[in-house]
């Protein structure tokens, strides 16, 4: 047996959530922070924003606001460092979507500083993980960074959660089931313990957002949201921490990764990813006789429709894209150090053309979702 240290970064170190969570979680940043530089980026995230400064400071906290303009990219990090050093801010506060939790979670390794992660929407796991991703001021996917840790404090507090758009819980269950279907491909044979444990949390995960993800995009103030909105913002990650590296992502995030360098979309993260695992079942099928992969990818399909999920390129909003762009995508996603590359068959930027084209012209058959 390989004699092999594996370093397992699970979870934060403190994890709230519930309704009025935020209540809790102040008094926790009190004890963390005297100075908290609190970053996002959305106008329409704003108000909550400014209600957490508002709290902060009654409780004598002096709270240093930040806006991201644009994702997760080193011109803004440079800008918002140079912030947090004038004033000698004591630890960081990111408050919003996945792009603005990677951005706090990314300056607070560089600057050895307490994070703590406040999503204001279900749409992604990045308020959990020690990981982030960078972007080009364009929206490009430039590449992954690992962190040190976890952030310091999650709260994930329904109320503030609820406020986003439906679409946001959309995108985070098509990301969240990303994990099923990535992870299920890439450590088939592995026989690390942990690994097939975090596997199986991978399916049950995929099980309870097919079962309860309709309901949850309609309702938000049922059960069956809450089980939703927790799944893809808090075990989605867990799945990722539990099983390492290894059990994260593979063919979907890399094509979401290659279909960013189209400045043209304005899709969000889990829609692009979640047309990611079409096409990834589409490369099991043709290149991994996987006969099982077409009716997974029929299944998955008829689901995103019932929450109005992209299912090709021109519902991406790429309806524009030509040829010669899917080609200059194809190639960024076969990168040699993609995560592509690590799907049980080799993928070449030619196989996956075909599978993004066959993806586009499926046809599926009217049969119940099972």
């Amino acid at each position: 047996m390989e004699n092999k240290i594996y370093n397992h970064l699970i979870s934060p170190k403190n994890v709230l959530r519930g309704e009025k969570a935020w209540n809790k979680g102040k008094e926790l940043i009190v004890q963390l922070s005297k100075v908290p530089l609190l970053l996002g980026r959305s106008k329409a995230t704003r108000p909550i924003r400014n209600l957490f400064k508002d709290d902060l400071n009654r409780m004598g906290i002096n709270v240093i606001s930040a806006e991201l303009n644009n994702d997760c990219c080193e011109i803004d990090l440079s800008q918002i460092s140079r912030l947090i050093e004038r004033h000698n801010c004591d630890a960081i506060i990111a408050a919003g979507g996945g792009k603005v939790l990677d951005s706090g979670k990314l300056l607070a390794k560089r600057l050895s500083l307490p994070c703590v992660t406040i999503p204001t929407s279900a749409g992604t796991c990045a308020g959990w993980t020690a990981l982030s991703n960078i972007y080009s001021p364009q929206g490009a996917f430039i590449q992954d960074q690992e962190l040190d840790s976890c952030p310091e404090l999650l709260i994930f507090d329904y109320g503030v959660v609820r406020l986003a758009p439906a679409r946001t819980l959309a995108s985070g269950i098509a990301d969240a089931l990303a994990k099923w279907y990535e992870a299920s491909s890439t450590s088939n044979s592995s026989t690390d313990g942990l690994v097939q444990q975090a596997v199986q949390m991978a399916r049950v995960l995929r099980d309870q957002l097919f079962l309860d993800g309709y309901q949850a995009f309609k309702m938000p103030y049922s059960d069956e949201w809450i089980r939703v909105a927790e799944g893809c913002s808090l075990t989605a990650g867990l799945i990722g921490g539990v099983g390492g590296a290894g059990c994260r992502t593979a063919a979907a995030h890399a094509i979401h990764n290659g279909l960013t360098q189209l400045s043209s979309s304005k899709a969000l993260h889990g829609e692009i990813v979640g047309f990611g695992i079409l096409v990834q079942l589409q490369l099991e099928e043709l290149l991994g006789s996987n006969q099982l992969a077409k009716q997974a990818r029929h299944q998955l399909i008829k689901f995103f429709l019932q929450l109005n999920l992209p299912t090709s390129i021109n519902d991406l909003g790429l309806s524009s894209v030509d040829l010669e762009d899917l080609t200059k995508v194809c190639h960024f996603s076969c990168k040699k150090e993609s995560d592509l590359h690590r799907m049980p068959f080799d993928v070449n930027p030619k196989d996956l053309l075909e599978a993004l084209l066959r993806t586009q012209n499926q046809k599926i058959p009217k049969t119940k979702v099972l």
